[in-house]
Parts: C-alpha cells; sequence; structure tokens
C-alpha cells in the first residue's frame, strides 16, 4: 500500500535534491519486510540511491536498515547476511533476537531471599493485612526483559567495523538519527545530534530496540534508554524539520483485516484467519499493529499540514496481507519469502501509483524506471544471487573493493 502526500505549497525553482528516508520499527518481521521493500525502491527510483542519501532515521529495528545503509551497506548485501545467510562477512542468525537474558534473571534472583525476608516481616508485624499488599513486592523480582540485546550490539559492531564503514556517527558522510526513549523521562531522544553523537551507533540501536518486556532497558552515560516507538512511530519529522525535499517512509506493520477471510464450508467454525485462535501473542500483536497504525495516520496527517514544501511517500503493506501477517520469521524459508514478498508487492503498488509518481519524483530530478517495473522477470533472490557472486575467490574480493571505493568517494563528494 503507497501512500503519496505531494507538496500542497508552491515550489519555485527546482528541487534542492535533500532526500532522506525514514523507517520504522517491527522486530525481525519488519526488517526483513524493510529490505525487502526497499530493494524494490531503489532499483525503481533511477537517482534515489538508497546508501548516498543526505539523512536517514531509524526505529528499532528500522533502525538498524538505516545504518545500514548510511554505511554504504545496501539492500543485496543485508538479503545476503540477514535473510539468505550466506555473507562471507559474517554469520547471522534470527534466534540471536531471542537469547534468554540469564544475567538479568541472575540478578532478579539475587534480590529475592531479601524481598520474601520483607514480605515474612510486612506479615507478622501485621498478619490482618491484605495478602494483596503484602506481595505486591514480588513485582521487583520480574526482569525487566526476557531476552538479551547484547549479543545484536556486538554483532552490529562487528559488521560495522569492517572496511569502509563506521560505527561512529561523527564519520559518517550523511545524518543518522537512531530514535529511543528516554525512560525516566519518557522523551524521545535522538542519538546522532549533537551531544549524543559520541554513542557508537551499535549502542544506540541497542538502545532503539528495547522493547519493554521483551529486552531489558539500556544505560548508557548514566540514563537509561528503551524503544524508540513508545513515543512515536517513525519519526519522519526530524528529516523534515531538517529540510528533506523528498521523504521516502516505510511501515512495516498494521493491523490485520481479518473480516474478508473464508469461513470453513460446515459455516460453523470461525473464519480461516480468526485472530483469537492464535492465541495470546497474535492478539498481542494485532494490538500492537493497530496502536502502530493509528499513531502513523496522525502523523501523517501532521506531515501535510507542517510540511506543505516537502513530498513523502508512505509504503505500507495491505491491510488484508495474510501471509505476511502470518510469517515465521525465524524459518529461513519464511525470511526469503517474507522478503520476496515484499518486493514484489511494492513493485505492484509502484505500478498502480505511476501516472502520479512521475511528475512527482521528476521535481527532484529522480526517473522512475517503468521498464524496470514491468520486468516480470525479477525477483529479490535473483539480486541477492548475483551479489553473491561477488564473494566467489577470485573475482569476490575486488568486486566488495570497488563496491566500497565508490561508497567512500560518494562520501568524499558529500
Amino acid at each position: 500500500m503507497l501512500d503519496l502526500q505531494s507538496a500542497t505549497a508552491r515550489v519555485n525553482g527546482p528541487s534542492r535534491r535533500r532526500f532522506g528516508l525514514a523507517l520504522a520499527g517491527g522486530g525481525p518481521l519488519g526488517a526483513f519486510y524493510e529490505v525487502g521493500c526497499l530493494h524494490a525502491i531503489e532499483e525503481t527510483l533511477e537517482g534515489f540511491e538508497l546508501t548516498e542519501l543526505d539523512m536517514y532515521v531509524g526505529v528499532s529495528s528500522g533502525a538498524m536498515i538505516a545504518a545500514g545503509l548510511a554505511n554504504g551497506f545496501d539492500t543485496a548485501d543485508m538479503g545476503l547476511v540477514f535473510i539468505q545467510n550466506e555473507s562471507s562477512e559474517l554469520r547471522f542468525s534470527p534466534a540471536w533476537f531471542l537469547m534468554p537474558a540469564v544475567g538479568e534473571y541472575l540478578r532478579r534472583l539475587a534480590d529475592a531471599p531479601a524481598q520474601f525476608a520483607n514480605i515474612a516481616r510486612e506479615y507478622l508485624r501485621n498478619p490482618g493485612r491484605d495478602w494483596a499488599e503484602v506481595i505486591d513486592p514480588l513485582g521487583r523480582l520480574l526482569p525487566t526483559g526476557v531476552c538479551d540485546n547484547r549479543p545484536l550490539e556486538r554483532l552490529l559492531a562487528r559488521l560495522f567495523a569492517q572496511g569502509g564503514r563506521t560505527n561512529d556517527f561523527r564519520e559518517l558522510g550523511c545524518r543518522l538519527y537512531v530514535m529511543a526513549t528516554e525512560l525516566n523521562t519518557g522523551h524521545a531522544v535522538r542519538f546522532g545530534e549533537a551531544g549524543l553523537d559520541h554513542v557508537p551507533i551499535s549502542r544506540a540501536i541497542q538502545a532503539s530496540t528495547a522493547l519493554p518486556g521483551l529486552y531489558p532497558p539500556v544505560t548508557i552515560d548514566d540514563r537509561v534508554y528503551a524503544d524508540g516507538a513508545l513515543v512515536k512511530t517513525m519519526h519522519a519529522s526530524v528529516l523534515l524539520d531538517a529540510g528533506a525535499d523528498l521523504v521516502i517512509c516505510v511501515n512495516p506493520l498494521v493491523a490485520f483485516d481479518a473480516s474478508s477471510a473464508p469461513r470453513s464450508t460446515d459455516g460453523d467454525s470461525p473464519p480461516e484467519h480468526e485472530l483469537t485462535t492464535g492465541g495470546l501473542p497474535t492478539v498481542l500483536s494485532q494490538t500492537f499493529r493497530s496502536l502502530i497504525q493509528s499513531r502513523m495516520r496522525v502523523g501523517m496527517r501532521d506531515y501535510r499540514r507542517r510540511y506543505a514544501r516537502a513530498d513523502v511517500l508512505l509504503f505500507e503493506p495491505d491491510r488484508g496481507d495474510a501471509s505476511l501477517f502470518f510469517q515465521n520469521v525465524f524459518r529461513y524459508s519464511d525470511r526469503e519469502d517474507l522478503a520476496e514478498h515484499a518486493y514484489q508487492r511494492t513493485r505492484a503498488d509502484l505500478r498502480r501509483h505511476a501516472a502520479a509518481l512521475g511528475p512527482m519524483l521528476r521535481r527532484h530530478d529522480v526517473r522512475l524506471r517503468l521498464d524496470v517495473l514491468h520486468d516480470r522477470t525479477r525477483t529479490f533472490a535473483l539480486a541477492v544471487d548475483q551479489r553473491k557472486r561477488r564473494q566467489l575467490p577470485m573475482v569476490g574480493p575486488l568486486h566488495l573493493a570497488l563496491d566500497r571505493l565508490e561508497h567512500a568517494i560518494a562520501l568524499g563528494r558529500a
């Protein structure tokens, strides 16, 4: 689903060509969706190079994708590393997103004797007290997160430390903002801006992905941070405030519309995709998606009013896309199917809106490649396979060196 918001104010002269990319979060599923979607965008929009934009902002898993692009790590590279797991640079497993937070468990267990002793003293002091009041302190024994996000931080630090990349915001040739929420104040913070640009990019992403309940909050410089989506879904306004003329936004999470799902032939069984049959995880997923989408709608209406001189494109999945909602991203085959699905759906959206997109993009000296859009032989898997050949022992290192040299030259020009 593609939402076009054309500039409504009269714009004199050509566009300044200040391009931005805003990526919302969505866990592993959101990351894999964004990779496929972005690949379709880049190969179709000539003059809009995803690794050479002026500014990026990312939230949670979207921050990881944005930081990779800012480092010259394109979507085919990401497909090789994170989806097909066939990169010679490092090995990735989505299981790293769900490593148990053993250290957090042990710290909470260490506090258990003192807490139980306090409960016993309170009860003996006043045996008539309500048990609900007495055991209330037990809530402090619950871990602040069930999974550990430190393995992901270490992986990203290693990835960004390799040749031609950096883990330092200040060394990038573009603006990169990683959004997080300061837990003790509830305020959004922008890692990458002055005063917060000394924090390693990988560490900022760890803070931005710290979804409460799933991951423990992250302490940086004596302040505690959690998921950047707690305040706002996408933070595209950061780029619009910085003067972006054209911003592409991707939000991978939308509420699923199960109303059109087919019923069984007996007429008594629930619809095929009745969400309550999926148990608590499915209900929670739908709840979270609904919150995300409602805030997104409010934000997009606000952009139209406040930034009348900018063009904004929002890419989202269709609400009735069951294959996306019920995808298992922890199986390799499903990951590949998800990225391919996002790639093909995005191409279909671009074809559907080509007539309106063309004039909008021409103002920014960007051309919509209709020949690419109508080439039905193109697949994301094929693009990743072509990139894989660059890792062959004889010619692979040469191709990689040329790619990184090209990116370094582009950064030098910027």
